[in-house]
């Protein structure tokens, strides 16, 4: 790899840990609030609403400057979001507008390695930072839960006294949202870091209705070319079904585990490393040409997920995580690379990693409303989990079927 891949990994890497961390800590206050169940999953909600609102600006917004540049600038959003907590300001507005800043971010991260890295590395390139993101998230919800339901770490925090300075941190919340500020900052410092590609695109348009309009060309034609609507029905569906297993997983944990905030967070990343693995096993057997052999794990995956059912203690829970991560991490890294790799050579990469988070997050949102629903009507939890499962398992079905029809021109675009 490039020597500026690194800089990019490391900025990716505490970005992402202070998203995650701050995801858990809102959770917390949420529950001081004493909000009802159904307002958790409106946490990733408003966090991805921006993904689908700024689809068609953020694309161009990516493809207007350096990548770098970008993902600075973006990432000052997400400390300004984090920190108008400590205004009184609701956890689900919030982290909404951290929301706002990641959905910017996202096309500059994506897109810079179809700008730095030639095709052949750009499925190890995602199984890296795939694995890095999941390896982000499993220290990110450990800090979190930690930092929100650990009374010894709440306590040395609120320890340190600065001689003649009040700082007006008083409370474990206060100091959790301290340290979460702090790993932002350090990922924005790794963002300067990040040299220039010198690609160049055509200057972006700064008429909404122009910029809507090419988003919605952009969008046609990922779905309609037989590449881009396999991989991106795929990574759609993904996405959808493991921001559900987040809030399934912390429901699980304490209901059916018997286990507080910070353990059941530990179940997060218990399987975020099993992706972690899974992603990097890919990046290191599957190759671009051969990415689509691997859509039938994604099938295995909801199968396995049902099991969930049948295990009541953590010590059976673990293996299973680990096992349905790695699943996940392993047919999805494939994915997300020729996607990016057919989006580069249809479009340019700000705009088709716009495209795709545009319908990646329209599926989460859509996820997380429906399971909002269903813990408005008290639907169990097994109940829960195996709609889930089968849903994962039936839609990757589908998909594989119109593999299937669509095999002949998929090969002949791949070579083989």
């Amino acid at each position: 790899m490039k020597k500026g891949f690194y800089t990019i990994m490391a900025a990716q890497f505490f970005s992402s840990l202070a998203d995650n961390a701050l995801f858990i800590a809102c959770v917390g206050f949420l529950t001081l609030l004493k909000a009802p169940d159904w307002m958790t999953p409106m946490l990733k909600w408003s966090f991805v609403l921006s993904y689908v609102l700024l689809g068609a600006f953020v694309g161009a917004f990516a493809d207007s400057f350096p990548k770098g540049k970008v993902m600075f600038m973006t990432n000052l959003i997400k400390i300004g979001g984090c920190a108008t907590i400590f205004f009184q300001l609701h956890p689900v507005l919030a982290y909404g507008i951290v929301g706002l800043g990641a959905a910017a971010y996202s096309p500059a991260k994506y897109g810079i390695l179809t700008e730095l890295l030639p095709p052949e590395q750009l499925v190890a390139a995602n199984g890296w930072i795939e694995g890095l993101t999941i390896s982000s998230t499993i220290f990110g919800v450990v800090l979190g839960g930690a930092l929100s339901a650990n009374a010894a770490v709440s306590s040395f925090l609120l320890s340190f006294d600065f001689p003649f300075i009040d700082t007006g941190i008083d409370t474990p919340g206060e100091a959790a949202l301290c340290v979460i500020v702090g790993v932002y900052c350090l990922a924005a410092l790794f963002n300067l870091g990040i040299a220039d590609t010198e690609v160049r695109y055509a200057k972006q348009s700064t008429r909404a209705g122009q910029l809507i309009a090419d988003f919605w060309r952009c969008s046609g034609v990922l779905w309609r070319d037989k590449l881009g609507q396999l991989s991106l029905a795929v990574t759609t569906l993904f996405w959808g079904a493991g921001t559900a297993l987040q809030y399934i997983l912390l429901r699980w944990g304490q209901e059916t585990l018997g286990l507080g905030l910070d353990k059941a967070a530990l179940l997060q990343g218990v399987f975020a490393f099993g992706v972690a693995g899974g992603a990097v096993l890919a990046a290191r057997y599957v190759t671009l040409r051969r990415s689509l052999s691997v859509l039938w794990l994604g099938m295995l995956m909801g199968g396995v997920v049902m099991l969930m059912t049948v295990v009541h203690t953590a010590w059976l829970a673990a293996p299973l995580l680990i096992v349905i991560g790695g699943l996940a991490g392993f047919f999805v890294v494939p994915m997300n690379a020729l996607l990016q790799h057919r989006g580069y050579k249809l479009m340019s990469a700000g705009h088709s990693v716009a495209v795709q988070n545009f319908n990646e997050n329209l599926s989460i949102l859509a996820v997380m409303a429906l399971y909002a629903m269903m813990l408005r009507m008290n639907v169990g939890l097994n109940t829960t989990i195996l709609i889930f499962g089968g849903f994962v398992a039936a839609s990757m079905g589908l998909i594989m079927l119109r593999h299937a029809v669509t095999k002949p021109a998929c090969n002949r675009e791949l070579n083989l």
